[in-house]
């Protein structure tokens, strides 16, 4: 009866919403491209090969792209096809550039209505069904009962204020999750959340995140200083990174450049906004407050410049081998989400993030607990922490090591989920 109503339903509120997601979709651009594939059109795979197996892999963006990346070459190394989707057209590029020699196919997860999911069913015809973090679609998951398929959740996740929403829908929460195989959460908090909602205990196993498992490829001296001086970044001086940065806080960090180099500092900004297409309202920003710039996307620069912009997808953690503190986006009032510090951790960098890491909130309060990281109030603490640090280097160093240290201690969450998924292919014919 409920997955009746999610039917009936589905269509007009996706009528309705329609003209929003077409406005975000053309503002970020890149969707036009395999539009068909979002109303399940997935009938360009190649022909399964004899004795071979087939996971669908559902990662919805950059993030989860970057951190599926050890399990997509495990699955490709034991021989199993994985047909690979995305929701977001950033995703999809990054995809395309590094998993295609990897995949059996690349593409769009279909929109979540029985006509386009069956329809994408029946073309990719998985043995298994592998989603992603938050990615529970309940279409996609009847698909998978009717046929048989077991779907597994992995590095599941349940924010605070997801758990709160869906204890008013218990019972769509627990049909929802009849249709699931096996729950890997990242943490015992996860875990808790997910058994409150009444998915059964001996259906998980945390697993840990397997975000914390990055493999980032180092750059050598020649290779920094390259990228420096394309970024238009001095030979010398310190760096300051805003990493994944959202509205109002760019404004903050052209405040807290300011603070450090009124101390007689040299040092320079980097800017990462978590949306490149956001690059016109970041550079009327940089013009009024009078800061020279440059965009990534524009090629190599002229010259030194005060801020430099990486507005290209996957290159962060290139970028952040570059930093001397780093500080983590959508985390300063009003943003509550948090962007991820893991990278920046796995590198070994001084961290500082707002007080708005709900998406991150365990990650965070133990990089805290380990001296990994500080968190700041607002703005004008910002601007006073990183003029103080970049003028510590002791203090630096000691923020470094700890993060180095956090985020090798929470390494092998891939090793333990690619043994659960292993065990489920194991018992599908082959």
């Amino acid at each position: 009866m409920l997955l009746l109503c999610y039917r009936l339903l589905f269509l007009p509120v996706l009528l309705v919403m329609a003209p929003y997601y077409l406005w975000r979709m053309r503002r970020r651009g890149g969707y036009r491209r395999h539009f068909g594939q979002r109303l399940g059109g997935h009938g360009n795979l190649p022909d399964r090969r004899a004795g071979t197996r087939r996971a669908w892999v559902q990662a919805v963006s950059v993030g989860e792209m970057l951190a599926v990346e050890p399990m997509l070459e495990a699955l490709h190394r034991d021989g199993v096809e994985v047909y690979l989707t995305t929701t977001t057209s950033t995703g999809f590029r990054l995809a395309d550039d590094r998993y295609r020699a990897i995949t059996v196919g690349l593409g769009y997860f279909p929109i979540d209505w029985w006509l386009f999911s069956s329809r994408a069913w029946r073309s990719i015809a998985p043995d298994l069904a592998i989603l992603t973090e938050g990615e529970r679609w309940p279409e996609h998951l009847r698909q998978a009962r009717r046929r048989g398929t077991p779907v597994i959740c992995v590095n599941a996740r349940m924010t605070e204020r997801s758990h709160r929403r869906w204890r008013l829908f218990r019972p769509a929460a627990r049909s929802m999750f009849r249709d699931i195989s096996r729950m890997l959460p990242c943490s015992a908090q996860d875990e808790a959340r997910f058994a409150d909602l009444g998915f059964p205990r001996e259906r998980m196993q945390v697993t840990g995140n397997i975000k914390l498992d990055v493999s980032i490829p180092l750059l050598a001296d020649a290779e920094k200083a390259e990228l420096r001086r394309a970024m238009g970044l001095p030979a010398g001086g310190l760096v300051l990174l805003g990493s994944s940065t959202w509205p109002g806080e760019e404004t903050a960090l052209f405040e807290a450049l300011r603070r450090a180099r009124g101390t007689g500092l040299g040092c320079s900004l980097v800017l990462v906004p978590r949306h490149a297409e956001r690059r016109l309202e970041v550079e009327k920003l940089l013009r009024s407050a009078g800061l020279r710039s440059h965009f990534r996307s524009r090629g190599s620069a002229p010259g030194e410049v005060d801020v430099a912009v990486g507005d290209t997808t996957g290159e962060l953690r290139r970028i952040t081998q570059l930093a001397d503190l780093v500080f983590v986006g959508k985390s300063l009032p009003p943003h509550t989400e948090g962007q991820t510090p893991v990278e920046a951790a796995a590198l070994g960098k001084p961290i500082l993030f707002g007080p708005g890491m709900a998406s991150f909130r365990e990650i965070s309060r133990e990089l805290l607990a380990c001296s990994g990281a500080l968190m700041v109030a607002d703005p004008g603490e910002l601007a006073a922490a990183c003029a103080a640090l970049m003028r510590d280097d002791v203090r630096r160093a000691a923020l470094s090591a700890a993060a180095l240290a956090w985020s090798r201690a929470n390494q092998g969450a891939t090793a333990r989920t690619l043994a659960v998924i292993r065990g489920e292919l194991s018992g599908r014919q082959a």
